[in-house]
């Protein structure tokens, strides 16, 4: 069943009103008509995981805050620590952008403290009443995702032991705590298609929290079935992000962009509706498939505004909720059960 519309607060927070304060956005999402927020975890003034993982009357005032609103929870986020969980040193000085000051410059000091939020988060999870949480892999191998130079034989596979390994303590954590960790599928992450989903999730040892945060956008971008996808891993979709995309190709520039930003790429991103992505059939396979997600929206556009995409974001997402029937459409015309003398008397036997 899918549920929503409910928006991802990320791309939303800013220092004026009243996008500066969770009282302040939940009020905003919840006038505009979403049932659900997706909260990011760095920002200790949304909420703060330091505190959260030791008291649950924090957890209980934060949910009864939000709930006032008229709105559920659906999801905490760390994308950005579980980023940094596998950090490449190519992109060591970039991310450092995300740390605390004191850890600037320390990347195995980083580590280890993302894994820590990593296991907060775990733990708030359950304080919330929460079963699943959405993330990122975090990478080691993308700075050799294009086989040339060539690859010494066994780096892949040594790339992904170590991010098995650096993984499984925190999975255990939110196993605990029974809560499954949802890798959203993303360009520059390990995790980023259908066949790395798999060799991590047979690096770990197929261990039962590793599921999937479904994004089409991304697969897009990729040029990947997003369909397909689905049809292949619908049992490990347990959490999803309404983002469109659209790629245009030209003589000059394909999937890998050029160097580009992103307004100039041939993939970009875009408000739902104004891409690529057919929906229509998204949530068509999601609710085939009994996928109990819910729908949430993530706004990034290159061209349309945050608060029209949030706006028009509920409207299409509730569009597009599809309410499963029980009831088979050609039930008027009979097909009562009989018993077996008269089905072999209609079979002729």
């Amino acid at each position: 069943m899918i549920k929503g519309p409910a928006v991802f607060l990320a791309q939303f927070i800013d220092k004026k009103a009243p996008f500066n304060t969770l009282d302040g956005l939940c009020k905003w999402a919840s006038e505009l008509g979403y049932k659900g927020i997706q909260i990011p975890t760095l920002d200790k003034s949304i909420i703060d995981l330091d505190i959260a993982a030791e008291s649950q009357t924090y957890c209980d005032e934060l949910k009864g805050k939000i709930n006032a609103y008229g709105l559920e929870i659906t999801e905490l986020s760390t994308h950005i620590q579980g980023q940094l969980v596998a950090v490449h040193p190519a992109h060591d000085i970039m991310f450092d952008v995300f740390v605390p000051k004191e850890l600037k410059g320390k990347p195995k000091e980083r580590t280890l403290w993302a894994v820590d939020q990593m296991k907060k988060a775990a733990i708030v999870s359950n304080r919330l009443g929460l079963k699943v949480h959405a993330t990122f892999s975090g990478s080691l191998l993308w700075p050799v995702m294009h086989p040339w130079p060539q690859q010494p034989k066994g780096l892949v596979e040594t790339g992904f032991k170590e991010l098995a390994n650096r993984w499984l303590p925190i999975l255990n954590t939110f196993d605990e705590n029974g809560v499954d960790v949802c890798y959203e599928v993303h360009p520059v992450e390990d995790i980023h298609d259908g066949d790395t989903f798999e060799r991590f999730l047979a690096a770990t040892g197929n261990h039962k929290r590793v599921n999937i945060l479904y994004d089409p956008s991304h697969f897009v971008l990729q040029q990947l079935d997003y369909i397909k996808y689905i049809e292949h891993y619908h049992q490990f979709i347990k959490a999803f992000h309404v983002k469109d995309a659209e790629f245009n190709p030209t003589g000059k520039k394909g999937a890998f962009g050029g160097y580009n930003d992103w307004k100039n790429r041939a993939g970009r991103y875009r408000s739902p509706g104004d891409g690529q992505v057919d929906f229509k059939t998204v949530f068509s396979k999601l609710t085939e498939f009994n996928c109990d997600v819910w729908a949430v929206l993530e706004w990034e556009c290159v061209v349309k505004s945050p608060e029209q995409g949030a706006k028009e974001g509920v409207a299409f997402i509730n569009n597009h909720i599809i309410e499963t029937t029980t009831k088979r459409f050609d039930d008027f015309a009979g097909g009562n059960e009989i018993n077996e003398k008269e089905l072999k008397r209609i079979l002729g036997i």
